[in-house]
């Protein structure tokens, strides 16, 4: 055990804590030493998410209301400072990986493996638990070393950062159990869009297809090897459910013309737009596989007898479970089959003073000098 003497006795740490709609301050909190299978870890790289941004937006998440000051960010990377007195697989220096969910380890579905949906979940920067798990935008934080995923040389603290949502993707991948040569369909260009492409691609699929509403993000992903084709879905809006479905099917068009009139063998839907699950039905062939990655509007209209006639799998896609090692083992091989995911961190905040404009610049389509954002992330 390494604990120096100030970490021994606790310490003040800096951290940005949401109090309200868009109201961030930087304050002081007690951190005392790690817990014997604990580590301290100061958070270098955090990449800020969408659940973050409706955070701070709202001071809400969909239905989940924040009832007590909060800090954000759970995508993150750091350095081991500190490790309690029964942790062997960690040193102080050591660089790591934070993977923020801690399940129960104790219920059915800790025991299949499938901890990221424990009912008994705490998840850093998420309001739904009571008191909330502060999440990682802030100087040091204690966290179970097991959790703790240590970095190779020639990861760097960003790409770490990138290993969460490159999780979502994986996760999602392995549950799509993609046919050898198989066409995939991505709706959503954002950055899990382009991951999930990305790792379409890695686990061997033959053509990727990605549609979004801004032409600039499908052409980046076709330009940077993330997609082979894209597809720009026109930007309108129905209020009538007949209207709708037409338009889902006006999109289906638009995918059968990237495919040689072909339907999909699965389709990722990230990005939670009613319009774009009701295409993905029609556009996945039978027997193919739905990826709900996207979180919406919870109650969405569908035309759920074209998906069940034609055995059409609607599959549930939650964070993820047991990713992380695989994620560390691809970016570190810097396969040829892999983009370059560094390409997705398009903006760089620097320290506390940085966090308010990094939010700001998240919100965003592009900056003020034109580029694309994608991925914002704030270096400590």
């Amino acid at each position: 055990m390494f604990i120096d003497k100030e970490t021994a006795s606790g310490a003040e740490v800096k951290a940005s804590v949401l109090h309200g709609v868009k109201e961030l301050k930087i304050e002081s909190r007690r951190l005392d030493a790690p817990e014997p299978l604990d580590v301290q870890v100061a958070v270098q790289s955090t990449g800020l998410c969408g659940s973050d941004l409706h955070y701070f937006n709202h001071y809400r998440n969909g239905d989940i209301i924040v009832r007590e000051p909060l800090t954000l960010g759970h995508e993150s990377s750091g350095v081991v400072t500190a490790v309690g007195a029964e942790v062997t697989s960690l040193k102080v220096g050591d660089r790591v990986a934070l993977e923020v969910g801690l399940p129960c380890k104790e219920c059915g579905l800790c025991q299949e493996g499938r901890y990221n949906i424990c009912k008994s979940l705490r998840f850093r920067s998420s309001a739904k638990s009571f008191p909330h798990f502060q999440g990682t935008l802030q100087e040091r934080i204690n966290h179970p070393a097991v959790y703790c995923h240590k970095l190779p040389p020639n990861v760097p603290q960003e790409l770490g950062a990138i290993l969460e949502p490159l999780g979502v993707a994986i996760h999602g991948t392995r549950r799509a159990a993609l046919p050898p040569n198989s066409t995939v369909l991505i709706f959503g260009a954002g950055a899990v869009g382009l991951l999930c492409a990305a790792m379409a691609k890695y686990t061997g699929a033959k053509r990727v297809i990605i549609a979004d509403i801004q032409a600039d993000r499908t052409a980046f992903a076709v330009a940077n090897n993330f997609a082979d084709a894209q597809i720009v879905v026109p930007m309108k809006r129905f209020e009538a459910i007949k209207e709708k479905l037409a338009f889902a099917k006006e999109v289906v068009s638009l995918a059968l013309q990237e495919n040689g009139g072909k339907e999909v063998d699965a389709v990722f839907e990230c990005t939670g737009v009613e319009s774009c699950l009701q295409a993905a039905i029609y556009t996945t062939r039978p027997g193919g596989r739905i990826m709900l990655i996207g979180m919406g509007q919870p109650i969405q209209t569908l035309p759920i007898s074209a998906a069940a006639l034609r055995e059409v799998d609607l599959v549930g896609v939650f964070r993820y479970a047991n990713t992380y090692e695989e994620a560390i083992r691809i970016v570190a091989d810097k396969s040829s089959r892999l983009p370059d995911l560094s390409l997705l961190v398009t903006q760089r905040f620097q320290g506390f003073e940085g966090i308010r404009p990094a939010f700001d610049m998240a919100g965003r389509v592009k900056d003020d000098e034109g580029n694309l954002v994608l991925k914002v992330v704030v270096n400590l």
